[in-house]
């Protein structure tokens, strides 16, 4: 049998003769017993008696299960945080390698402008290292340490609405 399989996967492929309740034949109660019987479902169905009879179990394995947490915000739209962000170290992908050997020669000329938003990315942040070579970056949103490294290599931070 694969090890994947759960016990009672295993009950549906046994042989009837195998069963516990060939075992139990002749046996009054069948194993639950004269006085407690076995009932329907004494501690009511599923989740009942969570803040009642059940207390303890849901106190003590499910902390937090009940109650309230925040704010509530009505009609939540999630495009209005629509951010997605790119890296530093990904930044030169987002233009061709031949773009970045073009302007490496160039000193005092022209500079690259990497323009994260029309790649379809509002923010710019900080991991990873930069090229030493100038770069002008239009975003939306740079976070600190991303602003700090483009000017480090004597690029610019532009913000784009």
């Amino acid at each position: 049998v694969e090890s994947g399989n759960t016990w009672l996967s295993l009950l549906s492929k046994m042989t009837a003769r195998l069963k516990k309740c060939r075992k139990l034949r002749g046996h009054v109660s069948h194993g639950h017993g004269r006085v407690g019987k076995h009932r329907k479902h004494p501690g009511g169905r599923g989740n009942a008696g969570g803040l009642l009879h059940h207390r303890i179990n849901f106190d003590k394995y499910h902390p937090g299960y009940f109650g309230k947490v925040g704010m509530r915000h009505f009609h939540l739209t999630r495009n209005k945080y629509h951010k997605p962000a790119v890296n530093l170290d990904k930044l030169w992908s987002l233009v061709s390698e031949q773009t970045r050997q073009y302007y490496k020669d160039k000193t005092d000329g022209p500079v690259p402008v990497i323009d994260v938003v029309r790649a379809g990315y509002y923010k710019v942040l900080g991991k990873g290292l930069l090229p030493k070579q100038p770069v002008i970056v239009k975003a939306k949103f740079f976070s600190r340490k991303a602003e700090e490294k483009i000017k480090e290599v004597g690029g610019a931070c532009v913000l784009v609405a």
